[in-house]
């Protein structure tokens, strides 16, 4: 993660901040390749990805100064038809999906114009974009469905929040690699296992709490968890509160 603050105070704007993101991101990494969307993905970005042995392959802008004008004519252009270009390094395509539209993809991973077998005719370049760029839309889906995140103003708190659900489906993933037996038969494991992280990281909290909550049902939940097995003793009465927060 990259917090974006803002221009420096009375500092000119930064250029190439994309490309400064992305090598950010990618430290220690060694072998792997790096999928963008337009924002990011460069000639530039892509050169240097390659001498930290990286390949790179993502969307482009079709404003760039070093895409060829042959590679954006759509002067005779068919629906799903496709245009390459080469270099030693690089690849570009210009694949039509439909007539008057077409996408624009660098790779510095593949080196041919591999077409598919499949009845749009996409290139495999395109295909395997398609594979790798849903990563942060799925994660953002998944923290959406079961999310610590309540109503704030501050920012720091907005970040907290999200690296607590990432952390949490980040530990959900190692954890169902290491057991992939662990509830096997369960159709909703990610919820369960969110309530056994929950209540494994406040019962050592819970163990040492000196004052009861105020809520009857919570001095329930904190005796049970401090005596374990022992009766529950009766829950005395606590004053409601007087005004409502």
């Amino acid at each position: 993660m990259r917090v974006y603050t803002g221009k420096p105070i009375g500092g000119a704007p930064e250029r190439n901040q994309g490309m400064r993101v992305v090598l950010d991101m990618i430290q220690g990494l060694r072998g792997h390749n790096i999928t963008c969307d337009n924002v990011f993905t460069s000639y530039t970005l892509g050169q240097e990805l390659l001498k930290r042995k990286l390949t790179l392959i993502g969307t482009v802008r079709k404003n760039k100064p070093e895409l060829p004008a042959e590679l954006l004519s759509m002067k005779n252009r068919a629906a799903q038809s496709s245009k390459f270009a080469f270099t030693d390094t690089t690849a570009l395509v210009s694949y039509s999906p439909k007539r008057g539209k077409h996408d624009v993809l660098m790779s510095t991973l593949h080196k041919d114009a591999k077409i598919s077998t499949r009845e749009d005719q996409k290139p495999e370049m395109i295909l395997d974009y398609n594979a790798t760029n849903g990563g942060l839309d799925n994660l953002d889906k998944v923290t959406g469905s079961y999310s610590c995140e309540r109503m704030t103003a501050r920012w720091p708190l907005v970040i907290s929040y999200n690296i607590v659900d990432v952390s949490a489906y980040n530990a959900f993933v190692i954890w169902t690699e290491i057991f992939p037996d662990w509830k096997a038969s369960k159709l909703f494991k990610r919820r369960l296992f969110l309530k056994e992280l929950g209540r494994a990281l406040v019962t050592p909290h819970i163990e040492r709490r000196q004052h009861l909550p105020r809520s009857q049902a919570a001095v329930v939940m904190v005796r049970r968890i401090q005596e374990e097995d022992a009766p529950t003793p009766p829950v005395p009465k606590v004053a409601a509160a007087g005004k409502k927060r």
